[in-house]
């Protein structure tokens, strides 16, 4: 019972809710970069983060984690904002 619940409020399989978070997060982060906007004064903890992986020599990761992080910004509040609307709006 609990387990329905759970896939209602996240509208699927929390796995596959995750992964296509993810995608959209990096199709957005890759938008918003191309617009010229910078996570990065938002997220300057996470600068020395993508600064060590990068002095490992992985270029890859860095980009990718940087679209995500972008598009994160704004897919993860609005995807949440939308399913605390649609269960609010089920209770009487």
């Amino acid at each position: 019972m609990a387990d329905n619940q759970l896939e209602r409020f996240f509208g699927g399989s929390p796995f596959w809710v995750a992964v296509r978070l993810i995608l959209l997060s990096i199709v957005i982060g890759v938008l918003l970069h191309v617009l010229g906007f910078d996570p990065w004064n938002i997220w300057w903890s996470l600068e020395r983060l993508v600064r060590r992986i990068i002095n490992l020599g992985w270029d890859a990761i860095d980009s990718v984690w940087r679209y995500f992080i972008l598009g994160a910004v704004l897919v993860f509040p609005i995807w949440l904002i939308a399913r605390l609307a649609r269960v609010g709006a089920r209770r009487p």
